[in-house]
């Protein structure tokens, strides 16, 4: 790889052999164990971690000795703490490593205690000024981590696009639970699951290519006889948790993972908890949040990177709005969206198409090529030779600044929808419009206008049901390479 860093090791002798006399399934190959990939992960990321924070406390401790920031008797500290708040927040824990934003939200956490146990060991030692470590040198430290796991997901992610550290997969459903999850792991292949073989109640046949196995009596014999590292099991008829809990105990001490579709759509991450109840694990599922201070902060942030945004893309808007003039017509345009709670607000752009273009979609209707209630075309005759350059690059949405300015929509969020999209929505769709729309959000770094109607829907409905400001983070930062790359912007 061009990093330089290669997660790829040495697997001979990783696979479990079959137990004797035990029949190998003549259309599964069994698969390498991904347990050497994955410490190696796990160190790479520490490494890569200590590291960053090494290289903050000797910059801020250079400085400090040129006079030109904070002395040095606290990087010590400020590093040990940070530290410390990495394994109280489990920062390097392997389910999280290399997907979602949970191991970016443990980050800033364990960061953001950091800062303030300095903050009160300060007042209570009555040290005279840790500023410069609570709003300097943590807050560095931060952002370097997060840019140092970044790079070190970069380069799984990009191994995992060449097949490489994958988990083998068994599926335990019906046909249809277990399509749909052969679906999901071949349009994320960066999760890192390849589904290699399933079991069924029926015990026969192929699924999406995947080969069926067993029936649902067989899953611990395949498990061992393919070297199976993780066991998926989605609703089932007939898998009481009787079964469940019987193929738990088969599990025990091969090293396999075991992981249960509880059939909450799009729930994920932060809303999801275990509550006990006289040993009874039971799935607690909180509320979203739409509301309270992270919203309001949501909010403040959203405004005032707009604003600056608008400041420093002055001359951006300048020069696009003359290239506009050129062409004839009004350098803007304005539609009427669906916002927040239903409410309706007119929806800035530049303008990319003719004048009269809406009056043209009826005249088109036929040629449409846009998911569901959405009307796109990849070549559409009405957008002008400098609207296509804008569109490519998404220099046209940038007037949405001014919406977020205003309060009408976020930086992040679903997709604004049109008025006769909204009425065509089911019950599921209509969640989006409980909060605001966005500039960007998970439909844009997804595929945008590519992405079926269904697929869209869904990634709108896994943004509001699982906000966090680490996903927003995410989101952002992977806009800019949706923009460049420009798959779906048409």
């Amino acid at each position: 790889m061009s990093s330089g860093v290669d997660f790829t090791v040495s697997i001979e002798g990783a696979v479990p052999r079959p137990r004797a006399g035990a029949a190998h399934s003549p259309s599964v190959t069994a698969r390498p164990s991904s347990r050497r990939w994955q410490r190696r992960l796990a160190q790479i990321t520490l490494a890569t971690d200590l590291a960053v924070i090494a290289l903050v406390s000797a910059i801020a401790t250079v400085i400090g000795g040129w006079g030109l920031g904070p002395a040095a008797q606290f990087n010590l500290v400020a590093a040990a703490l940070v530290l410390a708040g990495l394994v109280a927040y489990r920062a390097w824990e392997r389910g999280v490593l290399g997907h979602g934003a949970d191991e970016f939200n443990r980050v800033l956490r364990g960061t953001a205690a950091a800062a303030v146990v300095l903050a009160l060991a300060g007042m209570a030692l009555k040290v005279d000024d840790v500023r410069p470590w609570v709003f300097g040198v943590i807050p560095a430290t931060a952002g370097g981590l997060l840019l140092g796991r970044y790079g070190v997901r970069r380069v799984l992610h990009r191994a995992r696009r060449d097949a490489r550290c994958m988990s083998s997969v068994l599926v335990v459903g019906t046909d249809a639970a277990i399509a749909d999850l052969v679906a999901r792991t071949r349009r994320v292949p960066h999760h890192g699951w390849t589904v290699v073989a399933a079991c069924t109640s029926t015990g026969v046949g192929q699924i999406d290519g995947v080969p069926v196995v067993g029936d649902l009596d067989d899953v611990a014999r395949h498990v061992h006889e393919l070297g199976i590292e993780v066991v998926a099991v989605a609703p089932t008829p007939g898998w009481t948790p009787k079964r469940l809990h019987s193929l738990a105990w088969d599990l025990e001490g091969a090293g396999v993972e075991l992981v249960v579709d509880p059939g909450l759509m799009e729930v994920t991450g932060p809303r999801l908890h275990v509550a006990p109840v006289d040993g009874l694990p039971l799935l607690r599922l909180t509320e979203p949040r739409w509301g309270g201070p992270a919203r309001i902060a949501k909010n403040l942030f959203d405004r005032t990177a707009a604003a600056l945004l608008v400041l420093l893309l002055a001359p951006v808007f300048l020069t696009l709005a003359v290239l506009i003039m050129r062409d004839g017509g009004p350098v803007f345009y304005r539609q009427e969206r669906i916002g927040r709670a239903g409410r309706t607000f007119r929806m800035i752009k530049f303008r990319s198409m003719v004048v009269n273009a809406d009056q043209q979609v009826a005249q088109l209707a036929a040629t449409n090529e846009g998911a569901g209630p959405l009307f796109k075309m990849k070549r559409d005759p009405r957008v002008t030779r400098v609207g296509g350059f804008l569109r490519r690059l998404s220099l046209d949405e940038l007037p949405q600044l001014f919406n977020v300015i205003g309060g009408s929509m976020s930086l992040v969020g679903p997709r604004p929808p049109l008025q006769r999209e909204v009425a065509t929505y089911t019950e599921d769709a209509l969640r989006k419009l409980l909060v605001r729309p966005g500039m960007t959000g998970l439909w844009q770094v997804n595929g945008r206008s590519d992405l079926t109607w269904e697929e869209s829907v869904r990634l709108d409905l896994r943004y509001v049901e699982n906000w966090s400001p680490a996903l927003d983070v995410s989101i952002l930062w992977k806009t800019v390479g949706a923009v460049f790359r420009g798959r779906g912007a048409y």
